[in-house]
């Protein structure tokens, strides 16, 4: 599951570009606080932290605006297209209980049958999990599979409480012989037979 990480904000009156500049100068990221009907509340936020925070997807933090604990989910990332600066980060309040819709890597692991490939069809599975404990990812093992094998979504393990958005008939991953290799096994059975 995944941490819940704590970050100090700062509220802030002033707006527009030049305000924003001056922030990221000084190391901090503008950012808005908004959701549960309360007014979006404008803030920044240290921007080393905050980087390392949004690395990770679908991250939980506890704020602190000026004493005041706030619950969020990081919803959108605007980033500098060339430099990849942080230039704004949106973020939605969550409460202790509350389920939030998220998208969860697909971690495919083990080794499948000698000779074949495990293709991941899908990098990501939508779910429906309480707030405070999203999952970093969900593994898909795919030890000793054999040639023909298919995981659809609704087969793979889900983690206490999430529940699966997407349609369960999904190919997640499959177990295919590669192409040139099964032309080499026919090719050895035919001289075997000569």
């Amino acid at each position: 599951m995944s941490e819940t990480h704590k970050l100090v904000a700062a509220s802030r009156e002033t707006f527009g570009k030049g305000v924003a500049r001056k922030l990221r100068a000084a190391g901090r990221t503008p950012a808005v606080v908004y959701g549960h009907g309360t007014d979006p509340v404008h803030v920044s936020l240290e921007t080393h932290p905050l980087g390392l925070i949004i690395r990770q997807a679908n991250a939980v933090i506890e704020l602190d605006i000026e004493g005041r604990k706030e619950l969020v989910l990081v919803k959108d990332v605007q980033k500098d297209p060339v430099r990849q600066i942080i230039e704004h980060v949106d973020l939605i309040v969550i409460k202790k209980g509350e389920v939030v819709e998220v998208e969860v890597a697909v971690h495919v692991t083990g080794e499948p049958f000698s000779g074949t490939n495990a293709l991941q069809e899908l990098n990501t599975l939508r779910l429906s999990v309480p707030a405070t404990s999203i999952p970093e990812f969900v593994e898909v093992n795919v030890e000793g599979f054999e040639d023909g094998t298919q995981v659809l979504a609704g087969a793979v393990a889900l983690p206490k409480g999430a529940t699966l958005l997407d349609d369960p008939e999904q190919l997640v991953v499959h177990v295919v012989t590669p192409r040139g290799a099964a032309e080499d096994d026919a090719a050895e059975t035919e001289d075997a037979a000569e």
